[in-house]
């Protein structure tokens, strides 16, 4: 079938293992006429483009080559540089490193994913009739440098696209500026030092230009405001300081500026927006020492899409001209300095899918929110953060109408009154954080209706009541936290057999009563457990070693890194309370502190070993700290104190190598204190063992060889006890018997005269017998010796 395909054809085989199945020079005799063949991934190596059969004929027509993900290795093929029409190389992925040589017809080159170590070796100062050169991801080997001096430069450069992001170190060189046809230049993600040259302006075709994520250092080059053509430029996180200068208000066709993460600094004007009539992206986020300083009659000549100025200093006030911005889409301006009320005319604005005005000193009603038109452009992962302000009132009802949000923030307010029922209109939301506000009353049960919940924060606030059941129908939600309210009854049973998914359990410092429920046991991802400053009583279940997630951790499968930045957890962790933002997700903590818990620690409990922290202080627990204390190796902090435990403390404790915070005191231990590894870095901290009278040795200062063990003195107290008792039974047991003995026989004579007077009579003749018997014996002895 293949010898009657006609001429120009274009043949894929992407995938195909060649290699083993095909016999590579008689594929391409069977298409004398191909002229773009496609073999990524077919399994090629070198050998099978060095065969000797190959006929030269028919790869002299190819006109475009695709070999990528093939392990060519080494040295770039000869074959190639035969294939006469050759335009479109792409030899990505092939594992090369050697130089390129001068291929005169080639106009498209792709050798990212490869090993070359310099610039040269991909050709860029010989190929002068390339225009399209990509070499990505050779994660950092190349040094970007000028071209040798005794190499044959082109006297006119063809190159219009040249992307190098991941691949190079060093300085940008000033004779980049010599390639005077490019449109495209990405140097992004890369190690690139030094400042940028001014030569990049002589590049008056330059439409896109990337250098973004490096460590470029000095101040924007006022020649880029030449760039005529520019319609994206990207410095962001740099190194780069100064001020920005006002040329770069004269590029007409820019669409696109991003400056953000640097150290620019001084004043924005309208000078340098002035002919910027098409720009849609604004970026300048992340530059502290930035301020934006424009009249508050200023109307923008142009109609933003996405505007950032987080981190930045915004001038007087609220901007005044955003109110001319009717396209937004995107608008933050998170720890910008703003203060006082949002303004009146903000209500009137379409609804921005993603609104970020957290981290300011905003006040009064949340009612100046964009309201106006439905919301229904698209926008991925729509979020309101307005988290870290000083709003107030109720949330407003208007809020309920969007329906687009996948993340609400409203936490660190002073907002009050009750959460509207009609959130459970939310049905998009992943993350709602109402925490530390001043609301109250009952959760409602309409937000079990917001089905993706995965995130619920309501904590510190003034809520009541119990844990509504229908919570319960949220089986993917992964973290709840109720704690600091004014909850009270049972902790739900339900929570354990429904709510499997749960992470983050957080119920700490409200009013709950009863058992910690066998249930909680089931949640076998839970890897924060938090059920401090409640009443609870009863033991510890033994099937807390159950919660596997504190032994292998979880596999979170959601990112929510585009949605919220601040989401956090609030634990006890070295005797204070630790806010856990970014970090939150790898820690292991279980906390059940000031209840009125009783019984022993579960020796069940040491399983958890990747628990990081572990507090059980201020409960009734009683016994011994379990032996194998020593396997949770992964403990940093630990706190039994003020409870009634005895014994001596665990040898094992001293394997706990990352053990940093300790707190033994105000119980019944005893013993010599165990020291060696890191409880020798707690050595100077005596407090933590306090309240132990039993305890003796550093950093304690009564020493255990002066030191009767409590242990060991009423043990000896019973042995003598015992000792004495048993004495005392000896005597009683002689005088028993005795008194047996004597009034077994006496006391029947006493009332027997009958048996007296035989037993008297019995003993006279006793005695008259034994008498007559001796001296008969006498008598014979001393006739015995007459006769001698």
């Amino acid at each position: 079938m293949l010898k009657t395909l006609g001429t120009n054809f274009n043949y894929f085989i992407n995938g195909f293992n060649l290699s083993l199945a095909w016999n590579f020079p008689k594929l391409l005799s069977m298409i004398p006429s191909l002229s773009e063949l496609h073999l990524s991934g077919c399994g090629l190596d070198k050998t099978h483009l060095s065969s000797p059969h190959l006929n030269y004929s028919t790869l002299s027509n190819i006109q475009h080559l695709d070999l990528s993900n093939n392990p060519l290795g080494g040295i770039f093929p000869s074959v190639l540089t035969n294939m006469s029409s050759l335009e479109v190389l792409d030899l990505s992925d092939t594992m090369l490193n050697s130089s390129l040589p001068i291929m005169p017809k080639l106009l498209e080159l792709h050798l990212s994913g490869n090993k070359f170590k310099q610039i040269e070796d991909v050709g860029i100062w010989r190929q002068c009739h390339l225009k399209q050169l990509s070499v990505t991801n050779n994660v950092f080997r190349m040094e970007m440098t000028d071209p040798p001096k005794n190499a044959s430069e082109c006297s006119q450069y063809s190159l219009e696209l040249l992307e190098l992001s991941r691949s190079l170190k060093g300085r940008i060189p000033e004779t980049l500026g010599g390639l005077a046809n490019l449109r495209d230049l990405d140097l992004s993600y890369n190690k690139l030092t030094g400042s940028i040259p001014e030569s990049l302006g002589r590049l008056r075709f330059l439409q896109v230009l990337d250098l973004s994520e490096n460590q470029l250092n000095g101040s924007i080059p006022e020649s880029l405001g030449k760039l005529a053509s520019l319609t994206n430029l990207d410095l962001g996180s740099n190194l780069l300081d100064g001020t920005i200068p006002v040329s770069i208000g004269q590029l007409a066709k820019l669409r696109i500026l991003s400056i953000y993460n640097n150290s620019l600094e001084g004043a924005v004007t309208e000078a340098h927006f002035a002919n910027l009539s098409v720009l849609k992206v604004l970026d300048a986020s992340s530059n502290t020492k930035l301020t934006f300083n424009v009249s508050r009659g200023w109307i923008p000549p142009f109609q933003l899409i996405s505007l950032s100025l987080s981190s930045c200093n915004i001038g007087n006030g609220f901007p005044q001209w955003l109110r001319h911005q009717r396209k937004l889409e995107e608008l933050e301006l998170s720890n910008a300095t703003l203060s006082g009320p949002l303004p009146t005319w903000l209500r009137k604005m379409p609804i921005i899918p993603v609104l970020d005005l957290s981290h300011n000193k905003l006040s009064g009603s949340l009612k100046n929110l964009p309201n106006a038109g439905n919301g229904d452009a698209y926008w991925p992962s729509p979020v309101l953060l307005l988290e870290y302000n000083l709003f107030s009132g109720s949330i407003p009802r208007s809020l309920c109408r969007r329906t687009d949000l996948e993340g609400l923030d409203l936490s660190r307010n002073m907002l009050s009154g009750k959460i509207p029922n009609c959130m459970g209109n939310l049905q998009g939301l992943t993350i709602m954080s109402i925490s530390s506000n001043q609301l109250s009353g009952a959760i409602p049960s309409s937000i079990a209706l917001i089905s993706s919940l995965f995130w619920l924060n309501l904590n510190k606030n003034n809520f009541t009541g119990e844990v509504p059941p229908e919570l319960g129908n949220l089986q993917g939600l992964g973290v709840l936290d109720l704690g600091d309210n004014k909850l009270y009854g049972n902790i739900p049973n339900w929570i354990g057999k429904k709510l499997t998914s749960l992470v983050v359990l957080s119920l700490h410092k409200n009013h709950f009563t009863g058992r910690i429920p066998q249930s909680l046991c089931k949640s076998s991802n839970l890897q924060i457990l938090d059920l401090a400053y409640n009443n609870l009583t009863g033991t510890i279940p033994p099937c807390v070693g159950n919660l596997n997630g504190m032994v292998v951790g979880h596999l979170m499968n959601m990112n929510f890194s585009d949605i919220d930045d601040d989401k956090n957890v609030i634990q006890v962790m070295k005797g204070v309370d630790l806010e856990y933002t970014t970090t939150w997700d790898i820690v292991f903590n279980m906390d059940l502190s000031s209840n009125k818990l009783v019984g022993e620690i579960p020796v069940e409990l040491t399983a958890l070993n990747k628990l990081v922290g572990l507090n059980l202080s201020n409960n009734h627990l009683s016994g011994g700290i379990p032996e194998s204390i020593g396997n949770m190796i992964k403990l940093e902090t630990l706190d039994f104190s003020k409870n009634e435990l005895s014994g001596r403390i665990p040898s094992s404790m001293a394997a706990l190598n990352f053990l940093s915070h300790l707190n033994l005191s105000h119980n019944n231990l005893s013993g010599q204190i165990p020291t060696g590894n890191q409880l020798q870095t707690l050595i100077d901290d005596p407090s933590i063992y306090a309240g132990n009278k039993g305890l003796c040795g550093p950093p304690l200062p009564n020493s255990c060889s002066n030191h009767q063990d409590p242990t060991t003195t009423t043990s000896k107290k019973k042995h003598k006890a015992a000792e004495q008792t048993r004495v005392w039974l000896f005597y009683v047991d002689i005088m028993s018997g005795f008194a047996t003995g004597f009034w077994g026989v006496i006391g029947v004579l006493l009332f027997k005269k009958h048996w007296r007077q035989k037993l008297f009579m019995f003993a006279e003749e006793m005695v008259d017998k034994i008498y007559v018997g001796v001296m008969v014996r006498v008598a014979k002895i001393k006739r015995g010796r007459e006769a001698a």
